[in-house]
């Protein structure tokens, strides 16, 4: 039996347009289906969709509409506190590390306190159905990754059936848990906005930090087949070697965003253009030479629906709906379109305008290719 792997990278606010995927998902597979993901793979937002698909008791749609009805009712207030005095007390807390060998006295060092999500996840993902869906057959295993600030590994914590192992690689390990919310939060805490999470005896971060190989989760997971959706449109051409006018020198926004960029996108685009580069390479040896020669490699179906149109562009117009001390903040940086940086503030814009332009495009995207999405999930 085919298992086809989700696989949902990071992003903050981006990870809106896993959700419209997911929604025209829904409307391409039949009604009534079970869920067409047994293994399901998040990274930092990514993480969260991921769990609240793992998580939900009813079929595929049903999950799909309860996840979507989360994020369409979403506001910044129920993500983080952006408040003048809690907005000033994050830069204070920063600015006292200073003294103190650069570390927090009381708490992990962040510039907002994101208290609001810890709340909302508690109240809407209900993390004991995780295993009555693998007892029930209906899910494999799910995974969370984050990153040990100690170690400086990428740990996969994952949940699943009982036959499946740990495993260590370079950087990057599998370790058998009972998945919390400390996890979720800790995979989707973004450096120094979002305060560490410890686990254990160790402070993890956002999971999408040091990912080296976003995929490899799912194959050791037993995945023979992927479905991924990325935040970005840079695997779309059109978008390849655009010039871009230079007005002034970076700015610090446009420095960061290229730096959260690098750190929740790149490694993915990165590892796909891998996978389907093998793919090609093995479709060359015959299958009897694979054998004869125990070449422990095999080529991994997949399918990436990723944005058509830049998000930055979409957040650019979208900055204004952000708070005002946040926005103040923003600007100080750069964080606008003038500024360059409007990719750093898209990662904080949990704005619904902005949200529900992702929802959309998201599933607009996949529409486009719902024939090729169909094909996909027949089983070769």
């Amino acid at each position: 039996m085919t298992k086809t792997a989700l696989i949902l990278s990071g992003g903050g606010a981006r990870a809106a347009y896993q959700v419209g995927v997911l929604q025209a998902l829904a409307d391409i597979l039949p009604e009534g289906a079970e869920n067409p993901f047994p293994i399901i793979c998040g990274t930092s937002a990514g993480a969260i969709n991921a769990m609240a698909l793992a998580a939900h008791p009813g079929n595929f749609r049903q999950a799909v509409t309860d996840l979507a009805g989360i994020w369409q009712s979403l506001t910044i207030d129920q993500v983080y506190r952006h408040g003048w005095l809690d907005l000033t007390k994050g830069l204070a807390r920063i600015g006292l590390s200073l003294f103190n060998e650069g570390v927090g006295r009381q708490r992990p060092l962040s510039l907002l306190d994101n208290a609001p999500l810890w709340e909302l996840l508690a109240s809407k993902i209900e993390f004991a159905n995780v295993a009555k869906n693998i007892e029930a057959g209906r899910l494999h295993a799910v995974s969370v990754t984050a990153m040990g600030y100690t170690s400086g590994q990428s740990v996969s914590f994952f949940q699943g059936h009982s036959d499946l192992t740990s495993w260590r690689r370079f950087r990057r390990a599998g370790v058998p848990t009972q998945i919390r919310l400390e996890h979720l939060l800790a995979s989707s805490a973004i450096p120094t906005i979002f305060p560490t999470v410890r686990i254990h005896r160790e402070y993890f971060g956002d999971g999408a930090l040091r990912q080296l190989a976003p995929m490899s989760p799912a194959l050791h997971l037993g995945a023979d087949a992927l479905f991924v959706i990325g935040v970005s449109g840079n695997r779309n051409p059109k978008h390849w070697g655009k010039r871009v006018p230079v007005r002034h020198s970076p700015s610090m926004a446009q420095i960061v965003g290229h730096l959260l960029n690098s750190a929740f996108i790149d490694a993915l685009e990165n590892d796909i253009e891998h996978l389907e580069r093998l793919n090609r390479l093995l479709a060359l040896i015959p299958p009897e030479v694979r054998e004869q020669e125990q070449l422990d490699l095999r080529p991994v179906r997949n399918m990436v629906v990723s944005p058509s149109k830049a998000v930055d562009v979409i957040a650019g117009r979208k900055v204004r709906y952000l708070p005002r001390s946040v926005r103040f903040f923003l600007r100080a940086i750069g964080a606008t379109t003038k500024g360059g940086g409007a990719t750093a503030a898209s990662y904080l814009l949990f704005a619904n305008p902005f949200i529900a332009d992702l929802i959309e495009l998201g599933y607009q995207d996949t529409m486009w290719e719902s024939a090729a999405i169909g094909q996909f999930f027949i089983p070769p």
